[in-house]
């Protein structure tokens, strides 16, 4: 799998050095303030083996991300065939980052790399983003990179227990829609 560079990121497979920012990201509260809790070491650790064979086999996928001045591994991004338990069908994207990255773009702009990767090499006619809908940080993103919400297509994602977090929203973007270049 060829890397992806953006300006200041690179988007690459993962590497047995990514594990240990990786878990302490998904310990954090905060980070995860929109999922159903922290994970454990292992639980870490065994979402990135997946991710790792996901892109292993399609070429694509859930990719981690590194500062490219620092080599500094600061969370994920990418993209991933929507769940069959999902209302919709389609490919998601998605990013992660450490809290110490937020407020610097670098969502906005590893979600413009991915985009351009869905669209042009992957040929894919929409590609969507999927978030609960307290998370107003993430979908800010997906405005910015172009996506658009119809509150008709939210729902109560069914792998999540009842709560607020249940509450989804789903922002999509057709090819030849696409945001300005830049964070």
């Amino acid at each position: 799998m060829p890397e992806i560079r953006t300006e200041r990121l690179v988007l690459r497979q993962w590497r047995e050095s990514d594990l240990r920012p990786w878990a302490a990201m998904n310990a954090d509260r905060e980070v995860r303030e929109h999922f159903d809790g922290v994970l454990t070491r292992e639980q870490s650790e065994a979402s990135a083996a997946r991710f790792r064979a996901a892109i292993e086999q399609r070429g694509w996928g859930w990719w981690a991300v590194e500062v490219r001045e620092t080599g500094e591994f600061i969370g994920f991004t990418g993209l991933d065939p929507v769940d069959e338990d999902m209302p919709f069908t389609g490919v998601e994207a998605g990013w992660r980052l450490a809290r110490s990255s937020w407020g610097h773009g670098f969502a906005t702009e590893a979600a413009l790399a991915v985009l351009a990767f869905g669209f042009e090499t992957l040929a894919l006619p929409e590609i969507l983003a999927v978030t609960t809908a307290g998370n107003l940080r993430s979908q800010a993103v997906m405005r910015r990179i172009g996506m658009t919400r119809d509150p008709a297509d939210d729902f109560d994602d069914p792998t999540v227990p009842e709560g607020p977090l249940r509450r989804s929203v789903v922002y999509r973007i057709r090819a030849g829609l696409r945001a300005p270049a830049g964070p």
